[in-house]
């Protein structure tokens, strides 16, 4: 098992806020750097009884960083903003997903936020930096000691560019470090914090990231109330285990075809990981609304377009079903006839299926699809299971079925699902493409 490297990371010294000169608290898993001014702006924001986010999307935004970033924040509270920098609300992010913006980014240029993220993917952060209304929207923040944030190539990419890192650390996807360099003191931290300013790596540090976002915003108390429901890992950046029982040989034809069905009230960062991470493993995957529209409203709001309707989806052969959680989703997969029509033909033909979160025990142990099997849900929904001996596993799999735990267990997950599919060397080297393993 890999070790986390900890070279890169420095000692975090207390943090005095100027009006309280109490210490202000930051998680064991990013670098703070303690800014070399007096700012007052976190104790600023931390007093305003509303904090309005920013987070611009554009065609090629990589949409693991995006979602998890508006998922997270809007746990915590924050008014998120989803801001297109296209023509329209509509954009093609990575990996074939689709995401419906709240607004363009036009309509936001004379709101004050009191952060603006930037997602990585490319395309996606070129098409930042040369959108002149966002530019002038991150500098205003700059100017007013406001904070503000990018990940993976957004930092080099848009950021640096723009002149926004000068004199700070940071940090970017190992690609553009030497892009990164010429405008910022580059490090390799996974996380990397300078007075108002958060920098991350990539999508596998992307939710380390939003955490790190709701502490710099709320405090170290709210991010710890945020971060506990995630089922997030405490070893960022080791290998990722899991447990199998019954081991079989996972089989398919020639490129394994996948049935992602969505809902409102899916589980925004649980759907897009999975589908990106199995598209990433270059897997035929299908998004299936099981609403009567292709638009659906995920549960922190998130505007996600899946590719058909079920009804379409449901006329052809799977290798694998996996279900996303979320309670409003899972209950509506449960009461879907036809979807639990096909879940029970894929058990009946040994065919593979998998849930996460609240799917395995709203959905498969509801309609009898966990009998004889060992499984594993989110913490509150585990008393729901028949069989609960597995549940403190983060990734469980049982023959031809897997199931996980939540949000922060999603990457594990879908990691598996390539492990057994194409093997533990292509898993891992997606992993550590993504930066989710070091």
């Amino acid at each position: 098992m890999a070790a986390l490297h900890l070279r890169h990371l420095t000692p975090l010294a207390p943090y005095l806020s100027p009006l309280t000169k109490s210490p202000l608290h930051f998680s064991p898993f990013y670098t703070h750097s303690v800014p070399s001014r007096n700012k007052r702006f976190s104790t600023l924001i931390m007093a305003s009884a509303a904090r309005k986010v920013l987070v611009p999307v554009a065609n090629g935004t990589e949409p693991l960083e995006a979602v998890i970033t508006i998922d997270v924040l809007r746990r915590a509270g924050a008014d998120v903003t989803v801001a297109s920098v296209e023509k329209q609300l509509g954009v093609d992010a990575c990996h074939g997903v689709k995401i419906v913006a709240d607004a363009l980014i036009s309509d936001c240029a004379d709101t004050a936020f009191d952060l603006v993220s930037l997602p990585g993917g490319m395309p996606g952060a070129a098409t930042f930096k040369d959108c002149k209304t966002l530019e002038s929207i991150v500098k205003k923040q700059a100017e007013n000691d406001r904070p503000y944030a990018a990940i993976c190539a957004a930092p080099a990419v848009a950021l640096g560019s723009w002149g926004l890192l000068k004199g700070l650390k940071a940090t970017c996807y190992p690609s553009f470090m030497d892009q990164l360099s010429s405008s910022a003191s580059a490090v390799e931290s996974r996380v990397q914090q300078d007075g108002k300013v958060v920098t991350s790596r990539g999508p596998g540090t992307a939710m380390e990231y939003a955490v790190a976002l709701v502490e710099l915003l709320y405090g170290k108390e709210k991010a710890d109330e945020v971060s506990g429901p995630l089922v997030m890992r405490s070893n960022q950046g080791d290998e990722y285990t899991f447990t199998e029982l019954n081991p079989i040989k996972w089989t398919f034809d020639s490129s394994p075809q996948i049935l992602v069905p969505i809902a409102d009230g899916t589980e925004e960062m649980e759907a897009v990981i999975i589908i990106d991470v199995l598209r990433r493993a270059k897997a035929e995957v299908v998004v299936a609304s099981v609403e009567d529209k292709l638009e659906i409203l995920a549960s922190r709001k998130v505007k996600l377009v899946a590719d058909v309707l079920l009804d379409e989806a449901a006329n052809r052969p799977y290798d694998l079903i996996v279900l996303p959680g979320g309670l409003g989703g899972a209950q509506t997969f449960a009461n879907s006839e036809k979807l639990v029509n096909l879940l029970k033909k894929q058990r009946e033909s040994n065919k593979l299926y998998g849930a996460i979160c609240a799917s395995p025990a709203l959905v498969l142990e509801a309609h009898g699809l966990l009998k004889g099997k060992k499984a594993t849900a989110f913490p509150a929904m585990c008393n729901k299971l028949s069989d609960p001996s597995e549940v403190e596993n983060r990734v469980v799999v049982d023959g031809n079925l897997v199931t996980s735990r939540g949000p922060g267990t999603t990457m594990e997950f879908s990691l598996v699902i390539v492990e057994k599919l194409f093997g533990r060397q292509k898993a891992l080297e997606l992993a550590k493409t993504m930066l989710f393993v070091q």
